[in-house]
């Protein structure tokens, strides 16, 4: 489920990008630098940020790690 926010929040940052690499190239830096710096966290808080939806993805990875053990190599 990562993955597929990560897609989302990407699709949604690229228009952006866009935009932002418009402005700079038309000489409005500040505008264009903001434009990116905006698509750029946009993409890191989805990336790093856990939100209440995230919770329960964790919690159940963290007990089947801890109730499942690996099986010896012997």
């Amino acid at each position: 489920m990562s993955t597929v926010g990560l897609a989302a929040t990407v699709a949604l940052a690229v228009p952006l990008v866009i935009f932002g690499i418009e402005q700079l190239l038309a000489g409005e830096h500040l505008v264009g630098g903001i434009v990116l710096a905006i698509a750029a966290l946009m993409v890191l808080i989805e990336e790093y940020l856990t939100t209440p939806t995230d919770i329960p993805g964790l919690v159940a990875e963290k007990t089947v790690g801890a109730v499942v053990e690996e099986p010896d190599e012997d």
